[in-house]
């Protein structure tokens, strides 16, 4: 991420991820590289979350803990998909102690690494918690490509078994030459039944083995007969 080496810019004056913990481990410091304004314009909150990203992911490297971090973000990300509680968490009026409380019961409800936990309270001392889910987006791409691993997207109406999930990461790596593959599996019920592979840069690449897209060619065909 070219964009990223630019100056350090710390989140604020000695601030360390170990600043909000309850824990007696001392953990190293975050800092977090701001991409300077480019002519054009850019899409800064996606730029501060991968700076943010990047950030949390360099901490997890330097602690070997960027599989157990990795799990961490999966679990934020499914657990700030409800709006009523990232309202809560950014609102300006909610006083920063009552913030830290909530992201306490988080981080002991989910079982969070103390760094995970500490970063979350550096989101809310910086006002950026409302950008956690493109962090947590980010955190994924940041991961796989700190450890060479291809992120595979498997949609299926039912739920596969792990020995399909097991053929479908080697049907993959395979194809890519990765040397890790990590399966996400989403519930579609619209497939009808048959199951979708979707891999490759931003998911670029797709393997449709569902029925609905077989329908689709069939109306697809019969419609180019008609003509």
């Amino acid at each position: 991420m070219a964009s990223l080496q630019s100056t350090p810019t710390p989140l604020r004056p000695n601030l360390h991820l170990a600043s909000h913990a309850t824990t007696q481990h001392t953990l190293p410091p975050i800092t977090v590289r701001f991409p300077r304004r480019r002519r054009g314009g850019v899409k800064m909150s996606s730029t501060v979350s991968e700076s943010y990203a990047t950030a949390l992911a360099d901490v997890a490297k330097s602690n070997n803990t960027l599989d157990s971090t990795c799990n961490d973000v999966e679990k934020l990300e499914k657990t700030f998909s409800d709006p009523k509680l990232l309202d809560l968490l950014a609102n300006p009026t909610v006083e920063i102690r009552k913030k830290r409380e909530v992201i306490g019961l988080i981080s002991e409800s989910l079982s969070l690494l103390p760094h995970t936990s500490n970063f979350l309270n550096v989101l809310i001392d910086s006002n950026r918690i409302d950008l956690v889910k493109e962090i947590a987006k980010e955190f994924v791409v940041v991961y796989n490509e700190m450890t060479k691993t291809e992120l595979v997207v498997v949609k299926s109406v039912v739920k596969l078994d792990s020995q399909h999930l097991a053929q479908v990461a080697k049907h993959v790596q395979r194809l890519t030459g990765a040397r890790n593959v990590r399966v996400k599996t989403v519930i579609d019920k619209s497939l009808i039944a048959g199951f979708t592979i979707r891999y490759g840069g931003s998911g670029s690449k797709l393997i449709d083995m569902s029925v609905k897209k077989r329908l689709e060619d069939i109306t697809t065909h019969v419609q180019q007969l008609e003509i």
